[in-house]
Order: C-alpha cells, then sequence, then structure tokens
C-alpha cells in the first residue's frame, strides 16, 4: 500500500498519530502530577481545585472557545472527584455540549470570516495549499480532531472557513460526543480508588 495510492488513509492516520502522540504527554504529564505533586498534600488541591466551580466551569469554556487551551480530560478528572456518579455524568454532558458548540460556533465564525476581505487576503497569502486539502479531506480532519487532542476549535475554523459543507461537519462532529463518552467512561474505571 503506496502511500501515493491512498493519500487519505495516510492524512487520517498521520494526524491520528501525532493526536495520540499528544494524548500520550499529556497523559504522562498527568501521572507525574499525581505521582509527584498531588499524593503529597490532596487536601490542599481538592480544596484549591473544588472549591470553586464556577471558575473551572467558566475556564472550560474559554478554552474550548479559545482553540482548546486544556485538554477536556483534565476536567473530566476535576468532575469526576466533585461528587456523585450523576453529578459525573451531567458535567461530562456539560463538557461534551460546550465543546460541541464552541466547535460549532468556530465553524460558522470561520465562514463568516471567508467572506470577509481581509480574511481572504490572508488565506491566500498563507493558506493557499491548505484549503483545497481541508475541502478535500475535511472528514478525516474533523473526525482525528473529535477524536484526539488535537486543536477542536481552530480545526472546525479552518473547516469553515474552506467551504466545508455544514452537514457533513455536524455528522463528523458526532465524533466529539463518543470522544466524551468513551474517556468519561474511560476516567470513571481508573480513578475508583
Amino acid at each position: 500500500m503506496s502511500s501515493s495510492k491512498y493519500p487519505r488513509l495516510r492524512f487520517f492516520l498521520v494526524n491520528l498519530l501525532k493526536g495520540l502522540v499528544w494524548l500520550s504527554l499529556i497523559t504522562g504529564a498527568y501521572i507525574l502530577f499525581m505521582e509527584l505533586v498531588y499524593k503529597d498534600n490532596p487536601e490542599y488541591w481538592i480544596e484549591k481545585f473544588y472549591s470553586k466551580p464556577g471558575q473551572i466551569y467558566g475556564l472550560y469554556f474559554f478554552s474550548e472557545f479559545c482553540f482548546g487551551l486544556f485538554p477536556p480530560e483534565l476536567f473530566l478528572v476535576w468532575a469526576f472527584h466533585k461528587g456523585s456518579l450523576l453529578m459525573y455524568g451531567m458535567n461530562v454532558l456539560f463538557f461534551a455540549l460546550v465543546s460541541m458548540a464552541a466547535g460549532v460556533t468556530t465553524y460558522f465564525l470561520g465562514k463568516y470570516l471567508n467572506r470577509v476581505l481581509y480574511f481572504r487576503y490572508f488565506q491566500r497569502k498563507f493558506f493557499v495549499k491548505l484549503m483545497p486539502l481541508v475541502r478535500k479531506w475535511g472528514l478525516f480532519l474533523i473526525v482525528v480532531a473529535a477524536a484526539t487532542p488535537l486543536p477542536w476549535s481552530g480545526t472546525c475554523l479552518v473547516v469553515g472557513a474552506s467551504g466545508y459543507p455544514l452537514k457533513g461537519f455536524l455528522l463528523a462532529a458526532l465524533t466529539r460526543l463518543a470522544r466524551f463518552a468513551i474517556h468519561g467512561y474511560i476516567i470513571f474505571q481508573t480513578h475508583q480508588f
């Protein structure tokens, strides 16, 4: 199987691999934090993070709309320690819906920016090779960004600006909800002490 014969598969696998590398780095950082910092003084960290949930929700909202500054898994771990199983499930659903809303909003922002003259100049100057690729392989790009730690909102912005159809975007974006369900379950299973 040559890479020139299956360019979509190659594109998908390369970006999936990048996402998995980032996921591994984030997981490693989390494990190091738990082993080196949290274990020594858990009461301090619990008080610091769990006493102000409004700030955590606000930080998540900001992060999702500003190109995923923090991975959602950190917020899922926070939600697990917040309360009951029902509360955890509601938090996972909330985080998933906010993430989807951020993606759809930035998709439409990309569509709007595509009509702005300055942005079209910027697009022609810097993204002349990228936009045809996004139009051609947008489905794979959306699925990879939805399922991995690649910047979800940034990907949605580029996909919207490329003119990718809304229906295809929304269908592929459902992968984002599956990611939250799977990661929520994994975190639930692995954090039961």
